[in-house]
């Protein structure tokens, strides 16, 4: 075996043989009396930790990110657990559900993650110019207002259509800030959309953080600043609106 491709498909094997006895002995912890279907257990290249698990004529496929390629038994055993437990409406354990959620949020992992994004995802890009709102300015105005203009400026866009389930949105992967066409109209306040563009900045100021194996989105000091847009209750309540 000193061909290293005849090697490398060796390990590959051993692992995956290893994995499927993982998630039979899930599954039989899980389902003590039934049968254990065929297990079938692959790693792919997504853009995130993606994980799935199908039953499809009698057999279990299971699609694991690449990015978890590697990961400890004890991650992996987790996991089996968790995607087994959800297919079958099974509880599922805390401690494996505490484990899991540890790992994916670890500060490692986060910036893996975020990385594989980057050069893996596509970022659909329409413009800042609006017919009614010009992002770019919304943004200069509000950096100095509250900012101090030191703020840098992501990449600002338009989303394609006019979402109203997903009014704006900050992805760091791709350093950009989103807003739904749907406020591009003229009968939208101009708070709305300033109360719109100032919180996914905040997101730029208070990056997203993990404590205790949760992610921390919106910490106190992201809530503090949140609190000082003036017409903060105007905006939240034009947003219910929509």
């Amino acid at each position: 075996m000193d061909d290293p491709k005849t090697l490398l498909c060796y390990l590959h094997l051993v692992v995956n043989i290893e994995l499927v006895q993982w998630f039979q002995e899930e599954y039989r912890a899980l389902r003590p009396r039934a049968p254990i279907p065929p297990i079938h257990v692959r790693f792919y290249r997504f853009t995130s930790l993606n994980t799935t698990i199908r039953l499809r004529e009698g057999q279990l496929r299971v699609s694991l990110s690449d990015l978890l390629e590697g990961a400890p038994e004890p991650i992996l055993r987790a996991i089996a657990h968790i995607l087994i437990a959800k297919l079958y409406r099974k509880p599922i354990d805390t401690n494996h559900a505490r484990r899991y959620r540890r790992y994916t949020t670890s500060e490692t992992m986060l910036r893996h993650s975020e990385r594989i994004r980057q050069t893996r995802g596509r970022k659909r890009i329409s413009t800042p110019e609006g017919v009614h709102y010009h992002l770019e300015e919304v943004f200069e105005s509000l950096n100095i207002r509250f900012f101090h203009g030191l703020l840098g400026r992501p990449m600002l866009t338009w989303s394609e259509h006019s979402a109203r389930r997903l009014l704006g949105h900050y992805d760091p992967a791709h350093n950009t800030i989103m807003i739904s066409r749907v406020f591009d109209r003229p009968n939208t306040p101009r708070y709305a959309i300033e109360y719109l563009m100032y919180h996914e900045m905040l997101h730029l100021k208070h990056p997203v953080k993990s404590r205790n194996g949760r992610r921390c989105v919106h910490p106190p000091a992201f809530q503090a600043d949140e609190k000082l847009f003036p017409e903060l209750d105007l905006a939240k309540a034009y947003l219910k609106t929509l």
